[in-house]
């Protein structure tokens, strides 16, 4: 991860919270008393975010202590000790929420990544994301989704060319939409075009288009499309995909699969911070 990118993101989430400052505990809390909080998790998933945990309560205060007892990747269960914190109780109560969203909400995208990717394990089929992400989190919700097992797809507009139904539109065809952007891009880049018939994607095909986007594309017409394309193109399924459709569509023999709903729509994993006792 770009770690300037995690403190301007962690900055601008503190601000969020903390405006003028935490009123609650400032009021209640000596600024001299210090505690020991104890994150834990109260269900079962993969952790994401650690690293971004950590740097919110360090943000506040450098001095604080963050010990990491689980790594990004690793299997959590309910009841299992994550990190601890030690230092000022202001800063541990103050940063709990932020750092807490950032760790529930990452290890969620992991988790539901790594149900997915297990759905697959049998077949060649990769799991990639989309930039169907929360706005300016993009960089942490992707990273979240490796350390599920799954692949990142471009992380923007700029790195990465896909020419998608409206581009072919305005374009007036797959050939024209191709020929342009191969005039502006480096010979470096790949061009992906997505297709939502067999004829679109024999056109992709013509102009060796480097990969396939089939959207929305059942399992028999998936198939066909394999066949067609006889390796000359890499192939991505994508479109509405689910935990109980997703091994049948890796079954057909499609490259990689890409899944909104690895970002756009996961469950937070239940997490929490407790001062001094472990649950």
């Amino acid at each position: 991860m770009n770690h300037l990118l995690i403190e301007e993101i962690v900055g601008r989430a503190l601000q969020e919270d903390l405006g003028f400052g935490d009123i609650t505990t400032d009021s209640i809390v000596p600024a001299s008393t210090q505690v020991r909080g104890l994150i834990h998790s109260k269900d079962y998933g993969v952790l994401a975010g650690i690293e971004v945990a950590r740097r919110v309560f360090k943000h506040l205060d450098p001095q604080v202590t963050f010990i990491e007892l689980k790594k990004d990747g690793q299997s959590l269960q309910p009841g299992d000790l994550i990190a601890e914190v030690f230092g000022s109780a202001r800063v541990v109560l103050s940063g709990e929420r932020v750092a807490l969203n950032f760790l529930q909400r990452l290890s969620g995208i992991a988790t539901q990544t790594h149900r997915y990717v297990e759905k697959v394990k049998e077949y060649s089929a990769a799991i990639v994301d989309t930039r169907k992400t929360t706005p300016g989190l993009r960089i942490l919700e992707k990273y979240a989704v490796r350390m599920g097992g799954g692949g990142n797809h471009r992380f923007g507009l700029y790195d990465a060319v896909l020419i998608k139904d409206n581009h072919i539109k305005v374009a007036g065809g797959i050939k024209a939409a191709v020929e342009r952007v191969r005039s502006q891009i480096p010979h470096t880049m790949k061009v992906e075009v997505e297709v939502e018939s067999l004829e679109q994607l024999e056109e992709a095909l013509r102009v060796k288009a480097d990969i396939v986007l089939l959207d929305n594309m059942g399992p028999a017409l998936l198939r066909q499309a394999v066949a067609i394309t006889g390796g000359r193109a890499l192939l991505e399924a994508s479109g509405g995909l689910t935990e109980d459709t997703i091994a049948e569509v890796a079954g057909t023999g499609v490259d990689l699969i890409s899944v909104g709903a690895l970002t756009h729509s996961v469950k937070a994993l239940d997490l929490s911070l407790d001062i001094g006792e472990k649950k």
